[in-house]
């Protein structure tokens, strides 16, 4: 979906079409969820702090979340995409992989058509990508947005890799692009000159991932059900925390709603591990992690005071504490907090 959040608002409210808006946190020390391309000129972007998209866009009209509503309106999306089929994978709320293999026509024809009922029915844009695999998939969907489709037919792939940069690969963030580039990579098709046996002594496993990842190579299917890796709670503060000893009459607190969740949905699953995590005044953050087969207060007031201890004095702008969950079959599953 085209600006999920801030799309419904503007149909919510047709007053704001035109206009910069964001959704997130309304206070300064909020953070952005989502903005809207007239916020995007600006440089507005998600998870930027608000007082931030303040100075870069003055006239940012910012407005709380509705989490309610963004869901029913997801459900009602999701609806529509199951009449076309049954194998939908969610990555969020606006945002999901469609396997289109069982239909007959081809698939720009099936998106142009879901794509059509969303709009008809619910008013908001949907932009989408079809390809032979979910990472060139992935890749398309963002290729025609806003509120258009693109896609990568299965005898384009070699001549859409070769040119393609190395940053639109799943799994290649800032970090791994420094590397790339560093050996002379910054497209598919530098990286596809270099062999298997070079790319894994560089890289390790992830080496082998890389050279198929380039060529357009992804065997990742699409799964109906995704089994929950994590819960966590967390709190930005209206003003900074100098003392961990502040934070913890609201660790309790946090405890306590991940316990509500886990009796009430997870009661079958077994916790890994417990995670604490601070955000601090100058927006670095750390993450203190220990294994532990339930919710216990005094490993996570160590963990606390071990991330703590990592700022050398810097005051907290934002607490957050979490499980991590083993899955369905008892064995770990690593997620970032």
């Amino acid at each position: 979906m085209d600006c999920f959040y801030a799309a419904i608002e503007e149909r919510e409210n047709p007053s704001l079409m035109g206009k910069p808006v964001a959704v997130g946190g309304t206070s300064r020390r909020g953070v952005i969820c989502a903005a809207n391309y007239e916020a995007r000129k600006f440089g507005c972007h998600s998870a930027m702090p608000g007082f931030k998209a303040l100075q870069l866009c003055p006239e940012l009209i910012m407005l709380p979340v509705r989490f309610d509503l963004y869901r029913s309106e997801s459900a009602r999306i999701r609806a529509i995409m199951g009449r076309f089929t049954d194998k939908i994978e969610p990555l969020s709320l606006d945002e999901a992989y469609l396997d289109l293999s069982h239909w007959s026509s081809e698939g720009s024809a099936i998106a142009r058509e879901i794509r059509a009922q969303i709009y008809e029915e619910t008013g908001l844009a949907a932009s989408a990508g079809i390809a032979p695999n979910k990472m060139l998939a992935k890749i398309a969907s963002d290729w025609q947005k806003p509120n258009g489709q693109f896609e990568v037919s299965p005898q384009e792939v070699d001549g859409f890799m070769r040119g393609l940069p190395v940053s639109k690969l799943w799994g290649v963030g800032k970090r791994m692009q420094e590397k790339l580039g560093n050996i002379g990579v910054k497209t598919c098709g530098e990286l596809q000159q270099w062999d298997k046996l070079e790319l894994t002594r560089r890289f390790g496993k992830w080496g082998l991932e890389l050279y198929d990842l380039s060529r357009g190579q992804d065997s990742r299917v699409v799964k109906s059900h995704r089994s929950r890796k994590s819960i966590s709670k967390e709190r930005t503060f209206h003003e900074n925390v100098t003392s961990s000893s502040e934070l913890l009459p609201l660790l309790g607190s946090l405890q306590d709603e991940i316990e509500k969740i886990l009796l009430g949905k997870y009661r079958n699953r077994k916790i890994r591990s417990l995670v604490i995590k601070l955000k601090f005044a100058d927006f670095t953050r750390t993450t203190a992690e220990r294994a532990s087969v339930s919710q216990e207060r005094a490993i996570y007031e160590e963990l606390l005071h071990e991330a703590w201890a990592r700022g050398e004095g810097k005051a907290v702008r934002l607490f957050g504490l979490g499980v991590k969950l083993q899955d369905e079959n008892g064995s770990a599953q690593m997620e970032m907090f």
